[in-house]
């Protein structure tokens, strides 16, 4: 159980890292506004685009140290994915344009389980 727990956990940690380390990359390279200024709807599909690689990558991470079934992990974390999209949507609606437009929340929501099963797909696929 401890190794499972350990599994989804790095896979989330995975994500975070990469998608806040991008972020901060981006707004440091004057690519994104600074932080707490309005972006446009093609800044937020870009960043749409990079969460969806380190998502569907960090279920790949979650299904490669899984220690058994590995797609299940992958879906696991998804669903915390989309549990934490979820509560972010509904945290930041209508609280201000410099929190993405309506479109980014909810897309990150319906991304979620479909990252999930392509990284323990990929994984599978990989030759475990």
């Amino acid at each position: 159980m401890l190794r499972s727990i350990k599994a989804v956990v790095a896979g989330l940690v995975v994500i975070f890292i990469l998608s806040l380390g991008t972020d901060e990359l981006l707004h440091v390279a004057g690519v994104f506004p600074p932080w707490g200024q309005t972006m446009s709807d093609a800044l937020f599909a870009v960043a749409t685009m990079y969460r969806v690689v380190y998502s569907v990558f960090g279920c790949y991470v979650t299904a490669r140290l899984a220690p058994d079934r590995p797609m299940q992990h992958a879906m696991w974390l998804g669903v915390i994915g989309l549990l934490l999209s979820t509560v972010g949507a509904v945290g930041t609606w209508n609280r201000g344009p410099e929190f993405g437009p309506k479109w980014y929340a909810l897309l990150l929501i319906v991304v979620a389980l479909p990252c999930a099963w392509i990284g323990g797909k990929l994984y599978r696929g990989a030759g475990s």
